[in-house]
């Protein structure tokens, strides 16, 4: 019996050791895991920053260093001057609010249309071509912009909405509707049908169903889809270029061109300009984002 006794302390002893031995690997293994996940993303970010932060150090430094030769990426003088010399003596501030009447009238086009148009995919998706409507307006995103000039310009000029922000917010919609249209879709298509018939038996019409209804339990989506429109916007650069001449009426993307002269490109005012047009955008989204998180919490318990 003492033998047995002894025995059975002696395996419940290896037992224990053995279970500590594979917390403790697991625990080692997760370990590395995390380490090697934050490396990975530090690395990710230093590489996607990097660009930002260089034109901003190039944006501070005199002149001299700008063009010197053997380029340093910090300056022991730094100064302002670039950007003073970018907001007040350049088109930059009407190119500015430009770019801020455009994105944001599109971005307001673009949902008012793609919610409708979205709506109407997901609850009439069993109708005879509805189905292939939506895909042709996928495929259609795929068409590169650039086939599309020719065509556009014309329309345009046919219009008269060549050198108008009418003009330039149109064109923007035509190619921000059909992404911003699959991405409502899939979340209306998570909205239970039930709703609606509740809300159809107390006496809503179809537009008023969508208004106080369908519009706020999607306002994450309707963020999320506005977010791609602004920055589809504020980023846009052919349509612009093309059907843009006058001046005063283009946009960040095509006025920072002013800076690139034909046999010189003044680099310190150019850096300045794009950490102008970075920056605005950049804020916006910071705000956005948080409404955004805590509108997918709140949209969770909805329905």
């Amino acid at each position: 019996m003492q033998i047995n006794k002894e025995i059975t302390t002696q395996l419940n002893r290896n037992t224990t050791k053995l279970s500590k031995t594979i917390r403790l690997g697991r625990k080692t293994k997760k370990t590395i895991l995390n380490t090697i996940t934050y490396i990975l993303l530090i690395t990710f970010s230093i590489y996607s920053l990097f660009p930002i932060v260089w034109a901003f150090l190039t944006a501070i430094k005199p002149k001299d260093e700008v063009m010197s030769s053997t380029p340093k990426l910090f300056t022991s003088s730094p100064t302002l001057e670039n950007f003073r010399s970018v907001i007040f003596e350049t088109q930059f501030p009407t190119y500015f609010l430009n770019s801020v009447i455009v994105s944001f009238g599109s971005v307001l086009l673009s949902i008012a249309i793609g919610v409708l148009a979205a709506y109407t995919l997901s609850r009439l998706n069993k109708a005879p071509g509805v189905k292939m409507l939506g895909l042709g307006m996928l495929f259609a995103q795929m068409v590169p912009v650039v086939l599309l000039m020719i065509p556009l310009y014309r329309i345009m000029m046919n219009m008269s909405l060549l050198d108008s922000y009418l003009g330039l917010i149109i064109s923007y919609t035509v190619f921000a509707v059909p992404i911003i249209t699959w991405m409502l879709k899939g979340f209306f298509d998570t909205i239970p049908i039930e709703i609606e018939e509740s809300a159809m038996l107390d006496g809503c019409n179809k537009f008023i169903l969508i208004v106080r209804i369908m519009i706020p339990l999607s306002v994450p989506a309707i963020v999320s889809a506005g977010i791609y429109a602004l920055v589809h916007a504020w980023s846009e650069f052919v349509l612009t270029f093309t059907f843009v001449s006058d001046d005063t009426m283009r946009t960040l993307s095509t006025g920072v061109f002013n800076f690139m002269g034909l046999w010189i490109v003044d680099w310190g005012r150019l850096m300045a300009a794009a950490v102008l047009i970075v920056v605005p955008i950049a804020i916006v989204f910071t705000f956005i984002q948080k409404y955004l998180v805590s509108g997918l919490t709140a949209g969770s318990t909805k329905g």
